[in-house]
């Protein structure tokens, strides 16, 4: 039986603005130099299409960025880059990862910290490795052990914190010093312009759908829905659909335990959502919204839905019928229009929104299958 602490809720925006600000126009650049970059398939998805009853479906397929399994890499990697070039720098020219490292070494030791539920630890610890630099990543006690593991494959050190991600959030905090770089994809009093380097890392995936849907013949969407954890994706998607002459609605979808988005928006000020936080939605289960996120969820978000995990694991295996393995919390942003279109809020949400039977929507699938296990026990309808 479903608890009434798991029953999915929504908020529609009474009126969103728009925001100006182009994004620093060295960023695609900069991760085209990265090993291994291309691209990430941009899908359509029938399937997904007929279930929200809509003409046309497409999948932003993050699965592999960059040799890993979520696009948490290009904020991460951005960010670093940036905070390392505001210390050390300025940067003289380069042309590989080895150039760039070989600027660092008058400056070592020096480790990257940070907390994560999974992928961005991951990545941070990648983006060290390549630069020749410590990774110390601090995560929840929930952990699963297969993420675990991968971010200890990366050669970073993994300290497991007694608490929820938030607590670890706070624990890496303190560890910052002269040798310590925090790289962070939240922000707290005093530390906004790492978490702003990472959410401007993020518009690479929106300058890349904007060129494939131009090649593709296809028109833009009329409605993009992202998942949010503290909100860094959720915001790099109102600075781009949002911007000056755009319509795309933007929607936000949350595990219904770690709502801290839709909560915040409802008592309109920021709202800390207390863990635990159990839902297998993991990179999402964050009990605070970041204050620099919250300006652009407030006004840019058309809508906002907190969802059961039984709904993730729904758009988990409709999108595999099209052809896209994602992971739980990379299906949260397919769920959240799922939950928004085809449950009880459906003819609110479609007015709001502007669906109609010949609209087009766009979902960002952040991760692959980051837990194995738990992806073939959902395709199997285990759950």
């Amino acid at each position: 039986m479903t608890r009434a602490t798991d029953r999915p809720r929504a908020y529609f925006n009474p009126a969103t603005t728009t925001f100006s600000g182009a994004s620093d126009a060295r960023l695609l650049d900069f991760h085209r130099r990265l090993p291994g970059y291309a691209p990430t398939p941009l899908v359509r998805a029938p399937y997904l299409a007929a279930a929200l009853g809509v003409r046309e479906a497409w999948v932003k397929d993050e699965a592999n960025r960059l040799g890993l399994p979520a696009y948490k890499v290009l904020g991460a990697s951005w960010a670093t880059y940036r905070e390392l070039g505001t210390l050390f720098g300025p940067w003289r020219p380069w042309n590989t990862l080895d150039e760039l490292a070989g600027q660092l070494r008058a400056h070592l030791p020096l480790t990257l910290v940070t907390a994560t539920d999974g992928n961005h630890g991951r990545a941070v610890a990648r983006v060290a490795r390549w630069l020749g630099l410590g990774a110390q990543v601090l995560v929840p006690q929930d952990m699963v052990p297969a993420r675990l593991q991968a971010i200890a494959d990366e050669g970073a050190r993994v300290d497991v914190v007694r608490g929820t991600y938030d607590e670890a959030v706070a624990r890496a905090a303190q560890l910052a010093d002269e040798r310590h770089l925090v790289i962070s994809d939240t922000a707290w009093a005093g530390y906004t312009r790492v978490p702003g380097w990472v959410v401007e890392g993020y518009g690479t995936i929106f300058r890349e759908i904007d060129r494939q849907l131009v090649a593709l013949g296809a028109r833009g969407p009329d409605v993009v829905a992202v998942q949010m954890g503290v909100g860094s994706l959720a915001t790099a998607a109102v600075q781009h659909y949002r911007a000056p002459g755009r319509e795309t609605r933007v929607v936000g979808a949350e595990p219904v335990r770690a709502a801290c988005v839709l909560h915040s928006l409802e008592a309109g000020e920021l709202t800390e959502v207390p863990g635990p936080h159990p839902s297998i939605m993991a990179g999402l289960n964050c009990g605070n919204t970041s204050p620099l996120a919250w300006p652009y969820l407030r006004g840019g978000l058309s809508a906002s839905v907190a969802l059961p995990d039984a709904r993730a694991e729904e758009a988990t295996r409709l999108l595999a019928r099209d052809g896209v393995t994602s992971g739980e919390s990379g299906a949260a942003g397919a769920a959240g229009l799922l939950e928004l279109l085809a449950g009880e809020f459906g003819p609110r949400a479609r007015e709001v929104l502007g669906i109609t039977p010949e609209s087009t929507v766009l979902v960002i699938s952040t991760e692959g299958a980051t837990d194995p296990g738990a992806y073939a026990r959902i395709l199997r309808g285990e759950g």
